[in-house]
């Protein structure tokens, strides 16, 4: 799952860097609105942490430029403590959340969990798919009860799947979401994630659907 930051305060924004990153999501930082905007409107973010008090461009501007031209991935705004007309304009512009300063890391990775479910349409925390299942809050897979070992990357690639239980999910859509704008990304490690998953998790869970990319398969 991949986050965008929109944060100018340079020791806020690198916490939630490093907090998000520990808790298995691909992020990139935006500084200023105007990049901000930029971003939101080009890549494919599972959701964004959006500052109202931006340079540049202000994120309430920033906010309606995205609703305005269609983007809907989950925003959780960032306020000050007592700017309740902030919050009240912000969730008028579209924001999904709003969380003031300061705050709790572990109410916004909880709140962040809970937007991510329900873009998805999912109402519990864990996610399950036959036998293995994924625990948002802990980043923790399991096999019939029995815990999984995976790498980062491994993990991003599992839980984009997860998220998606039924769909088809291209390989070009995994590489845009399990990596932050400045990694070096290869479409092709795809297929090495993919294989190294397949030799983890139980025969034929992950199928390949060909000409289109990856699907789990889920029983009943």
């Amino acid at each position: 799952m991949r986050l965008l930051i929109a944060e100018d305060e340079p020791t806020l924004a690198a916490q939630l860097r490093e907090a998000l990153a520990a808790a298995g999501y691909a992020v990139d930082v935006a500084d200023n609105g105007r990049d901000a905007h930029f971003l939101g409107s080009e890549e494919p973010y599972d959701a964004v942490v959006l500052d109202l008090g931006l340079p540049l461009l202000d994120g309430l501007s920033v906010l309606r430029r995205w609703r305005a031209d269609g983007r809907t991935m989950p925003v959780l705004i960032l306020t000050a403590r007592d700017a309740w007309h902030e919050k009240v304009a912000g969730i008028d512009a579209g924001a999904d959340d709003y969380l003031a300063k300061p705050f709790h890391m572990e109410e916004l990775l909880a709140r962040l969990r809970a937007l991510i479910r329900r873009a998805a349409g999912r109402s519990s925390a864990e996610i399950a798919c036959g036998p293995v299942v994924l625990d948002t809050r802990s980043g923790r897979v399991t096999v019939d009860g029995k815990a999984l070992s995976l790498t980062a990357h491994e993990f991003r690639v599992l839980s984009y799947l997860m998220h998606r239980r039924g769909e088809i999910v291209s390989r070009s859509a995994l590489t845009e979401h399990i990596y932050a704008q400045d990694f070096d990304r290869d479409s092709n490690t795809i297929e090495v994630f993919v294989a190294r998953l397949r030799r983890k998790l139980p025969p034929g869970f992950i199928e390949t659907v060909r000409g289109l990319g990856y699907r789990l398969a889920c029983p009943e």
